[in-house]
């Protein structure tokens, strides 16, 4: 299990933050030795065919063809990429069903607050009717703004709600966590990239509550360890805000009438740049299909780009989704 504890680390990296340490609890991909992860680049001595459609597999008419590279498979023609990327959103999209964690009651924050004597009942009975009243609004804002209520003991009040640690901005470097993912999820999810542990662990903080599905997505993507908790409202917004200043990698959102669309858009940009590697995953309705245009786009760690230049993302919607 992952801990917060005391390590130094290389100032060479600016990604680091010296006050984490991680201890793995299980096996990490590695890496090729030439910049990207070996799961995103690596191709067998005998180059064959990663479409499970392929009729050519190896053989002479492709053997000098070496890229495009999708999720550490080679295609050996346009038409089996097509095969392969289809494979890959038919599994994101979970054979048309939305996956999602099984539903677990939660104590309401303002009774779990009460119970734990931070707050008292008319402090409680304040905050609802202001909600009531307003129609909207979160009861720990409510708690906030009309009963003076601290965000930390808010925040405290959360992570117990959701079985979390509650996670400081202490060490966040906006430029770097800006390479992370994508600001579109930022800007609609409530999640942030906050820092990395070691080399194998990268800290996600969120807002309001935790969001399993994405957690899941950039463990998939970044090939690291996630470890999600809570920021006290105050503090996300004010890192948000930082991160959002921040130049990241270049971004194009793009919208498909339906999956053989998105696949057969998918193809064309892989056959169109031809990456040395590239991933997709879905967080929600948007699926996220990353770059890495050179072999030096991502540094040591995981997958991460250490610049903006050589990767490229594209996220894409279904329909009328947005």
């Amino acid at each position: 299990m992952p801990f917060l504890g005391r390590k130094n680390v290389s100032e060479n990296d600016a990604l680091m933050w010296d006050g984490d340490e991680y201890r793995p609890s299980g096996r990490v991909a590695g890496l090729d030795g030439v910049g990207l992860p070996s799961s995103l680049t690596g191709v067998p001595s005998r180059r064959l065919c990663g479409s499970a459609e392929c009729a050519n597999g190896w053989t002479a008419p492709w053997r000098n063809r070496r890229r495009p590279m999708f999720e550490g498979e080679w295609g050996c023609s346009g038409r089996c990429v097509l095969a392969m990327v289809r494979s890959a959103v038919q599994r994101e999209r979970g054979d048309g069903m939305e996956l999602a964690a099984p539903h677990r009651h939660r104590v309401p924050l303002g009774l779990l607050m009460l119970a734990q004597g931070w707050i008292t009942h008319p402090q409680l009975r304040k905050a609802l009717d202001a909600q009531r009243e307003n129609g909207t609004g979160r009861i720990g804002d409510w708690l906030q703004s009309e009963c003076g209520v601290a965000p930390e003991q808010v925040a405290r009040g959360l992570s117990m709600q959701w079985g979390c640690p509650v996670l400081t901005t202490e060490g966040f470097s906006p430029e770097a966590m800006a390479l992370v993912m994508p600001r579109i999820f930022v800007e609609r999810f409530g999640l942030l990239p906050l820092r990395l542990a070691g080399a194998r662990l990268l800290y996600l903080g969120f807002e309001e509550r935790l969001d399993a599905s994405a957690a899941f997505a950039m463990e998939k993507m970044t090939e690291l360890k996630v470890e999600s908790g809570l920021v006290a409202g105050a503090q996300f917004q004010a890192a948000r805000d930082r991160l959002l200043e921040c130049q990241g990698v270049e971004l194009k959102v793009e919208s498909a009438t339906d999956k053989d669309a998105l696949a057969a858009r998918m193809t064309a940009i892989l056959e169109q740049k031809q990456p040395v590697g590239s991933r997709l995953v879905r967080i929600h309705q948007y699926y996220w299909l990353r770059l890495w245009l050179e072999s030096g786009a991502a540094g040591r760690i995981g997958s991460l780009p250490v610049t903006g230049e050589d990767v490229v993302d594209h996220v894409f919607t279904i329909g009328a989704q947005a």
